[in-house]
């Protein structure tokens, strides 16, 4: 490896965007290995995991089992319907019902729109709170947006990112001026015309694992000791608090696992419950519904728009490359909640948000952004334009490099918006 990579690599993992997560890899069983050449182990491997890099990437095959980019698939309802069969069945998404039924806990006004504070119970944890947002007054069926804030390392806040219902707690502050020019871009998008409901997610905010709650696990950076939870938002508490969810994510990806669910399954299953919010809305226009959000929201985008059918258009930001570049470049700058085992083998990753095609999706990417390289995030805009040209859809689909680090600046927010205004509106 050379040295500029090392120091390249060497500043991504410290960069502070992304939690640190996996020191290992879902094992991949391949029934053709046995008939694929050998990979050379002479000489060195340019790879996070050395000489085994080349042989893991060689597993699936490329295509995939059930890439619409393979001959063998030319109608793209019936290989929809197959691809999203084994997604659902390796996601592990539970049952948790549909339809939730809805409390409203504050009414008010703010900056020219309506605001509700709204929460609802899943069949377990502590209640889904949300925040609704919509042009003050609006009645007449909208056009509406399931916006899906970030992971940023910040477990302690969720939909509270990409909102602000009046003053910004200086750590909401921090974060949108960092990534997101200052802005609350919920509030902006609402102000266009749209309803806009932005939900606490799994293990963020109002789903997060309390001190409380956790049975004694004695290692370090996990022992508890005499940590208390507070909801008085002290910063110093916060930051200590998204310290040590930080070290819990394996340890709740792993339990996910042992139970035969994955934390993207949980993720859909959430959102879907969500969407059914937001689509029983008497203001909403259940016919032009859409998701958008910035890397663990563009994750769960991708998740969403790829399987459920009601997301009329998708905004994909900050979170697009393939399953190769996880495994030979990138998984140390990701969460656990990435992973799916064994997916890879059907489908790449940017195909999962390709099975909505030819539904219009927007991705939008940074050039120098330190979770992914700009070679493998190319590659994954190149495998979605074979999808939607294969599926007659061309101009449905469209991907916008843009210049910096990771980030959902004004700029993309204003093309996102603009995408909104096109296919929904």
């Amino acid at each position: 490896m050379s040295q500029s990579r090392r120091t390249f690599i060497k500043s991504a993992a410290v960069s502070g965007l992304a939690t640190t997560c996996t020191n290992g890899l879902p094992f991949l069983h391949n029934a053709n290995a046995m008939n694929q050449p050998s990979i050379p182990t002479s000489e060195p491997a340019d790879s996070i995991i050395g000489h085994y890099g080349p042989w893991a990437a060689s597993l699936p095959a490329d295509p995939p089992a059930l890439s619409f980019r393979r001959a063998e698939f030319d109608a793209i309802d019936a290989w929809r319907k197959k691809a999203k069969e084994k997604v659902i069945e390796y996601l592990g998404t539970p049952d948790i019902g549909t339809n939730p039924s809805v409390k409203v806990h504050k009414k008010y006004t703010y900056d020219g729109l309506d605001i509700e504070e709204i929460s609802w119970q899943l069949p377990y944890g502590r209640p889904t709170e949300a925040i609704l947002l919509k042009p003050t007054g609006a009645s007449e069926p909208l056009p509406a947006v399931l916006g899906l804030h970030d992971h940023s390392g910040d477990k302690y806040f969720g939909k509270r990112k990409i909102t602000q219902t009046g003053e910004r707690h200086p750590m909401m502050a921090e974060l949108q001026e960092k990534v997101y020019s200052g802005r609350a871009w919920a509030n902006d998008l609402a102000k266009r015309g749209y309803v806009v409901l932005v939900p606490d997610a799994f293990a963020f905010g109002s789903r997060r694992i309390k001190f409380e709650d956790i049975s004694e696990i004695h290692r370090q950076g996990l022992y508890i000791g005499d940590k208390v939870d507070t909801d008085d938002e002290n910063e110093e508490y916060i930051r200590e608090y998204n310290r040590w969810a930080g070290q819990h994510e394996h340890v709740l990806s792993k339990s996910l696992f042992c139970a035969g669910s994955t934390w993207p399954g949980v993720f859909l299953a959430e959102d879907q419950r969500a969407l059914d919010v937001l689509c029983a809305r008497p203001e909403v226009d259940t016919a032009k519904v859409g998701c958008c959000g910035l890397s663990g929201g563009g994750l769960r985008s991708a998740y969403l728009g790829g399987v459920d059918e009601r997301i009329a258009c998708a905004v994909c930001v900050g979170f697009m490359t393939t399953w190769n570049d996880f495994l030979l470049n990138r998984a140390y700058t990701h969460t656990w909640m990435t992973y799916i085992p064994r997916l890879p083998q059907f489908l790449d990753f940017p195909e999962v948000l390709g099975m909505r095609a030819p539904r219009p999706t927007l991705v939008l990417n940074n050039n120098e952004d330190q979770l992914f390289t700009l070679e493998e995030m190319h590659k994954a805009d190149r495998i979605l334009q074979e999808i939607f040209s294969k599926a007659e859809a061309t101009e449905h689909y469209r991907a916008s490099f843009y210049p910096g680090l990771h980030k959902f600046e004004a700029d993309m927010q204003g093309e996102a918006f603009a995408w909104f205004d096109q296919w929904l509106t």
